[in-house]
């Protein structure tokens, strides 16, 4: 008998461990098809929400940030590169280049997943994929349509929800909502709503965790 698991996603088009999270999960639940599904829905929170439209570079934002060393930001890098590898998920090797503001994403991911879930995560998976696989920005408009389209989404709809400003209310309502719970590190899984798993585990962790709460569900 297959159980289904509730999992809340919350995380940020520019969090590169949000990428290999999300990975791994996809990567673990393959391992245990027939046995867990999960109901994923994908919530939005910034790290950088105060970003303005020209964005910062990396190495610089880095350093500010964190007081990274250009050695440790590489080693860093290439750790990513190699956790991202190991579940399928490509970084670019020159790096991100550039910090962007991610509001906008989150309203079309937020405009995706009232469509479905699958149209919800085919669009996260696809603005990852051009923000560290190409190193686009992720705040322009035609990069973002780029991804609805990728996604198999209706851009032209997608652009009026850009030019209207739609779902800004919503997204930021639900950015307070797991900031009063407590979220302050991305990515966060939330698993039947009590249960929290943070960073970009491997999938080893995630299929140990979700067969274990699959089992006590059951």
């Amino acid at each position: 008998m297959t159980t289904t698991l509730k999992i809340d996603l919350v995380s940020d088009v520019a969090c590169p461990w949000c990428a290999v999270g999300l990975a791994s999960l996809e990567t673990a639940l393959q391992r245990l098809a027939g046995e867990v599904q999960v109901q994923l829905r994908l919530e939005p929170f910034e790290l950088n929400p105060q970003m303005g439209p020209e964005g910062q570079d990396i190495d610089e934002h880095l350093a500010q940030k964190y007081g990274s060393t250009p050695e440790q930001r590489a080693a860093n890098w290439e750790q990513l590169r190699q956790r991202g590898e190991a579940v399928g998920f490509t970084f670019r090797p020159a790096g991100r280049g550039r910090v962007w503001n991610t509001f906008d994403a989150h309203r079309l991911l937020h405009w995706a997943g009232l469509q479905s879930d699958q149209a919800q995560l085919a669009l996260k998976k696809a603005l990852l994929g051009e923000y560290f696989t190409e190193g686009r920005n992720v705040s322009d408009a035609q990069v973002l349509l780029d991804a609805v389209r990728a996604a198999g989404l209706d851009a032209e709809e997608a652009a009026a929800v850009l030019r209207e400003g739609r779902h800004a209310d919503e997204v930021r309502e639900r950015e307070r909502h797991w900031q009063s719970l407590g979220i302050r590190v991305v990515p966060s899984f939330v698993i039947q709503d009590r249960h929290l798993l943070q960073g970009g585990q491997p999938p080893e962790l995630f299929e140990q965790a979700l067969r274990q709460l699959a089992a006590g569900a059951a």
